[in-house]
């Protein structure tokens, strides 16, 4: 409805995020008047802003206090240093510091990069600024995962797969309403998974828009170190496998430790095979290439192809979203058993294909996944991955799972934990009837 002339002009979440930018009080009175209402039970004119509302929901579900801080310990020095030392943020710390730091001791903003856990493993910048993060626990080795403190710039983009800002009221716990925090998840290039976040972090009058751009920028740079990285240890594999797969006949290829192909002879190259979750030496089964013998090389194995026929029998598909930021899918047969890990988007797909039995057309698949059915391309695209460690064991026209597989699905004990990142209708509405009913 129009106000009129002179009349109040309505308030959307968006209006208030740019209020922050010319009055960060009365911004942050909105938003603690909007967080109050919420948790209250009571109607507000203005709902906070749909990410921060599911985070919110999810804490009311979880049983974190809003108005008492929990902190659940820090880790001890040695095991922060042996996390830095294995994990592969290690790696692109150059690259955040560069892009963030410069600009965040300026501005008064610390820069902290933690792991998947969302424990805290680097905080640098502003020396107030750390002093004040101190106050509220954030602290190196603080668990900082959104279901112990709340909504925040750490845990919350760990659950959503997704950059988030958080704003004063915003936050769920009371203490950390005088922070803005802004933070971009860091996968890795290789498979998807999630690996870390970078967040920015400084006082209520440090706010700005254009802070979740620039935060996910440069997670997006890391990103792309962690690829360069990658595509050079392939090359160092490709000169060791080289004079090994000369001596060979027959079907052979040499892959990474992650499956992602160096080098290969009598067969067409595929970008990536699907390994065992924990591959040893000796015959397995592998999706794309059937029974093969496995060799280990420096950084990485041979696999060589059995032209022998592949035992035959009923199998039975586990698709594992029980936990809530880690999915996988089992196969089982006669031929062994596999275990792959599935990235955010291929969890959906599954999940989408195993309600739907009888199978799903790339139209249907796109209606579900982002509510519009023209989006095929996008679809058949990722089924095409899909295919690369389950094709045989799925249909296409319509895409469904074999008629002979017992397919089970393992759902978590809290409906709003089911791929929690999901944004996808089909998810959402299998979410909110799993709720209510």
């Amino acid at each position: 409805m129009d106000p009129g002339p002179g009349g109040p002009v309505p308030l959307s979440p968006t209006h208030v995020t740019h209020l922050a930018t010319v009055d960060t009080a009365g911004a942050a009175r909105v938003l603690n008047d909007i967080r109050s209402a919420t948790l209250s039970g009571r109607r507000t004119p203005l709902a906070p802003r749909p990410v921060i509302e599911e985070s919110w929901s999810r804490m009311l579900r979880s049983g974190v206090d809003p108005d008492h801080d929990f902190r659940s310990g820090l880790l001890p020095p040695e095991e922060v240093r042996r996390r830095r030392e294995t994990t592969r943020l290690r790696h692109v710390l150059p690259v955040l510091r560069e892009g963030l730091l410069s600009v965040a001791d300026v501005a008064h903003h610390i820069m902290v990069v933690a792991d998947d856990d969302g424990r805290v493993l680097w905080r640098e910048g502003s020396s107030r600024v750390l002093r004040k993060a101190d106050g509220t626990g954030f602290e190196l080795g603080a668990d900082w995962r959104e279901n112990v403190v709340g909504t925040n710039g750490v845990g919350t983009p760990v659950v959503v797969r997704r950059p988030v800002q958080v704003f004063a009221s915003e936050h769920f716990v009371r203490s950390q309403a005088s922070w803005t925090c802004t933070g971009a998840p860091i996968k890795d290039p290789r498979d998807g998974r999630l690996i870390g976040v970078v967040d920015v972090s400084g006082p209520l009058d440090t706010m700005h828009p254009a802070t979740l751009a620039w935060v996910d920028s440069v997670a997006k740079l890391a990103e792309s170190r962690l690829r360069e990285l990658h595509l050079a240890s392939l090359e160092q594999l490709r000169a060791v496998a080289a004079p090994v797969l000369a001596r060979l006949t027959g079907r052979a290829l040499v892959v990474d430790r992650d499956g992602w192909t160096a080098a290969v002879t009598g067969m067409p190259y595929p970008n990536r095979i699907a390994l065992p979750k924990s591959p040893s030496p000796g015959r397995r089964w592998l999706p794309a290439l059937g029974l093969c013998t496995l060799e280990p090389l420096a950084g990485g194995w041979l696999v060589r192809a059995s032209d022998e026929p592949e035992p035959q029998g009923a199998t039975r598909v586990v698709l594992d979203l029980a936990h809530p930021r880690r999915w996988t899918v089992t196969v089982s047969g006669d031929a062994g058993t596999w275990v792959h890990e599935l990235s955010p988007r291929h969890a959906e797909l599954l999940y989408l294909l195993a309600l739907h039995r009888s199978g799903r057309s790339a139209a249907g698949l796109a209606q579900d996944m982002f509510g519009d059915p023209g989006r095929t391309v996008t679809v058949r695209a990722e089924m095409s991955r899909v295919r690369r460690y389950l094709g045989v064991f799925l249909d296409h026209r319509p895409y469904r799972f074999c008629e002979d597989a017992e397919v089970e699905v393992l759902l978590p004990a809290s409906p709003g934990d089911l791929l929690p990142h999901s944004t996808a209708p089909a998810v959402l509405e299998a979410r909110a009837s799993a709720e209510t009913g």
